[in-house]
């Protein structure tokens, strides 16, 4: 299948498209002059991107749709079928993020994170699995993050999305065990440098950024083209995902905790803003660029110096954690 897939010239689905990660996926796939789909709700960016990736040689279809809507999604794959004479990878990548205390985040606001995040998904996958089977083949690849397995305090229903987001996939990796050449790929990347945090909901009151280090999304564009070429079953992005993902499992309490405290530390001294509604329910008008500004991406291996440090503290907690244990 693999060397199939290499020579062969690929459909893709790219949910998402219009910035950040979305954006820069779609063109690691246009420079290989891949056929592509690009979805998202803002009409206005994603000529901008189509334009753009046509410009680096490929086919490129568009249509405007809302991951939050199952009929938008079979709309997607159809479009999709018919313009490449079959699908060969989706990419769900559409997502939002919510920031506050979560009795002070409005319950719609809770439900249209996990409508999108989580529903999201959901639905790209469910619209494109009968032309998979049909077809005997295919790759889905979900673009989770690191917060799949890191519980974000000021952050619960993208923290609740992200969780089932890795039960749901987990549970059709199961259920399609019987169809080898069908693929469920799930990406977790770490801090990246996108416009997502100017895009998040807030309702912190403060300013918020993204914890260093940020990743260069490029990285994920690599890696999700790389998996869409040898198929994984989970694919971590940085050294601080690993870290991250084995402080968790080592010591979740003590991680639990430990965020917490740098989250409600920095929010007291952050700049005071205006609470606002983001991008949840409206595309945003601004901000539509894979980067978001938050300083000069590390490259590949750069940031093994916080792996290192972060792996003293876990030893250290653990250390502390034992001789509790023994008093």
């Amino acid at each position: 299948m693999n060397q199939y897939l290499e020579k062969m010239l690929r459909t893709i689905v790219i949910t998402g498209a219009t910035s950040g990660a979305g954006r820069a996926i779609a063109l690691a796939f246009a420079q290989r002059k891949e056929k592509l789909v690009l979805a998202s709700r803002n009409l206005t960016a994603l000529e901008e991107i189509a334009a753009e990736c046509e410009s680096l040689g490929a086919e490129v279809k568009y249509i405007q749709a809302d991951v939050t809507e199952s009929g938008d999604m079979i709309s997607v794959a159809a479009m999709a079928d018919d313009f490449g004479g079959g699908v060969d990878v989706w990419v769900n990548n559409a997502g939002v993020l919510a920031a506050g205390l979560f009795e002070e985040t409005p319950v719609v606001v809770l439900d249209q994170v996990i409508k999108t995040n989580l529903m999201g998904y959901i639905h790209g996958a469910h619209a494109i699995l009968p032309y998979f089977k049909k077809q005997g083949r295919g790759i889905i690849i979900n673009n989770i993050s690191i917060g799949g397995f890191l519980p974000v305090p000021y952050g619960t229903g993208y923290s609740a999305s992200k969780f089932g987001l890795r039960g749901f996939s987990a549970a059709l990796k199961a259920e399609l065990s019987g169809f080898p050449e069908i693929h469920v790929c799930d990406i977790f990347p770490a801090f990246l440098d996108t416009p997502g945090i100017q895009h998040a909901a807030n309702y912190t009151g403060k300013s918020i950024k993204p914890a260093p280090p940020v990743y260069d999304p490029a990285r994920i564009a690599q890696a999700v083209v790389k998996v869409s070429l040898r198929p994984r079953s989970e694919t971590m992005i940085g050294s601080l995902s690993h870290l991250l993902r084995a402080s968790y499992a080592l010591f979740p309490m003590i991680t639990r905790t430990i965020t917490g405290m740098v989250i409600k530390g920095y929010l007291k001294q952050a700049e005071p803003i205006e609470k606002t509604d983001g991008n949840l329910f409206l595309p945003a008008a601004f901000g539509n660029a894979v980067y978001g500004g938050w300083g000069l991406p590390g490259k590949p291996k750069a940031h093994r110096k916080y792996l290192a440090s972060g792996l003293l503290l876990i030893a250290a907690a653990g250390l502390l954690v034992l001789k509790r244990n023994r008093l």
